[in-house]
């Protein structure tokens, strides 16, 4: 299983910039992150995980955080583009790497071009997602994003920055649960201050590295979402154009960044591009399963009521205790979620028991938690799962409320004779599914 590196620090001027390693593959690969990042956090988030485990089976990857963010020094400033681009080299030097292959999304395609085109030696090949050489409108760029329909986005970006909501109009898909809500929330704050966001984003509408273009020899791939909503994709036709021997590969979606690893369609491009083999399909494990889905209600109050450190203390004590309560129900806890759980059952019964214990268990502890359960057909991925059972049980612990059981009418018809009773919650549409599905609630 590839996982996250010891993060080390290489000296560039007078700023430490902040890198990790990981990966087994065959060659090795620096990895050029978008506009905010934080090591510390950063393989948390679903869409970087998804990322980087699978550019870690093909190749030695080597990922850091621009300065100014994350785990790099921030109190010096943001850099210019020029200051940005010495630090890819120093982090290079410092991890003994002379030649790489470049992955850059996003705000890292600039300074993966101004590497390549300054140090030819350094860089063999180039893979660029939804990026750009220039993303403002002007006269000679109608390709480009006019500014007065950007400083929206950057106002609310800066007013709701470190909420969980800034990072969403890049990052698309995401569930709208208060755990990923709050999951994004830390990662804003752990990568930059309100202020810094604006000023990077702003910053960015002002890079123009077109003059550079002429100068890249490398061979380079330039793979876009058709329906970006960030950068729109003739800007990416222009890089294309302008790169001798470039290829322009166009997905499809309508996102920047997308959240799950199901739309990732520009990854197989990257592997076959830079090892020359194109991945075979990946066969997920399909079975039969009952989905547990809980969550804490109103964590946010809760949190800002005790303060971090004892509402820390509040989520490992809940942690514990509904761990204990899957295992005695032969359940499995696929994963944490930040004030809640995923778990499998072979019976949705057991499901419904476990939920229960759980509600008991931290009912003393002084949260209140609800849970939703489905039993369907799930895809194991590794030690995840995913799939439309999995999507249900997650939608319908949404609508139940604190200290309720909420289930779908397959885990009712399941339990038939087993002496459980539910109410009738009534026909439901669940986002992203399918038609309307009856759900009810477990009653006493």
């Amino acid at each position: 299983m590839i996982g996250p590196g010891e993060v080390r620090y290489a000296k560039s001027g007078r700023f430490r910039i902040a890198y990790q390693q990981f990966g087994d593959g065959d060659l090795d690969l620096l990895i050029v992150p978008g506009f905010i990042s934080n090591l510390d956090m950063i393989w948390e988030m679903p869409t970087f995980r998804h990322m980087f485990e699978r550019l870690g089976t093909f190749a030695r990857c080597i990922v850091f955080d621009k300065r100014g963010t994350g785990l790099s020094d921030r109190e010096m400033g943001f850099g210019s583009l020029e200051e940005r681009a010495d630090d890819l080299r120093a982090v290079l030097d410092d991890a003994g790497v002379s030649r790489t292959a470049v992955f850059a999304y996003s705000e890292g395609g600039p300074l993966s071009l101004v590497l390549a085109a300054a140090r030819p030696d350094m860089v063999s090949a180039m893979a660029l997602y939804g990026t750009m050489a220039r993303s403002q409108w002007a006269p000679d760029f109608p390709a480009g994003i006019r500014l007065e329909l950007a400083q929206p986005l950057i106002e609310v970006l800066e007013e709701t920055w470190g909420q969980g909501v800034g990072l969403r109009q890049f990052v698309s898909g995401s569930p709208l649960s208060e755990a990923t809500t709050q999951l994004i929330a830390r990662y804003e704050r752990g990568a930059a201050s309100p202020a810094l966001a604006r000023h990077i984003i702003e910053a960015n509408l002002e890079i123009d590295v077109r003059a550079v273009l002429p100068a890249i020899t490398q061979p380079t791939l330039v793979l876009h979402t058709a329906g970006d909503p960030i950068i729109p994709v003739g800007i990416g036709r222009h890089l294309a154009d302008n790169i001798g021997g470039a290829r322009l590969v166009e997905g499809p979606g309508d996102f920047h960044m997308p959240w799950s690893v199901e739309e990732m369609w520009f990854l197989d491009e990257v592997e076959t591009f830079l090892t020359g083999h194109r991945p075979g399909p990946v066969q997920a494990e399909r079975f039969l399963s009952t989905v547990l889905f809980t969550d804490i209600v109103d964590s946010t109050v809760e949190a800002s009521r005790l303060g971090d450190r004892a509402w820390r203390g509040v989520l490992d004590d809940h942690d514990r205790l509904a761990a204990a309560a899957v295992a005695r129900e032969r359940g499995r806890v696929v994963k944490t979620t930040g004030d809640g759980l995923l778990a499998l059952f072979d019976s949705p019964s057991r499901a419904i028991a476990c939920a229960r214990a759980i509600k008991a268990a931290v009912d003393p502890v002084g949260v209140r938690v609800r849970a939703g359960i489905h039993t369907g057909e799930v895809e194991g991925r590794g030690d995840d799962v995913g799939g439309l059972g999995v999507h249900i049980g997650a939608r319908i612990a949404g609508l139940a409320g604190a200290g309720e059981v909420w289930v779908s009418r397959t885990v009712r018809d399941l339990t038939a004779g087993s002496g459980l009773t539910f109410d009738d919650r009534g026909r439901h549409a669940l986002k992203g599914v399918p038609e309307e599905w009856e759900l009810y609630s477990v009653a006493g």
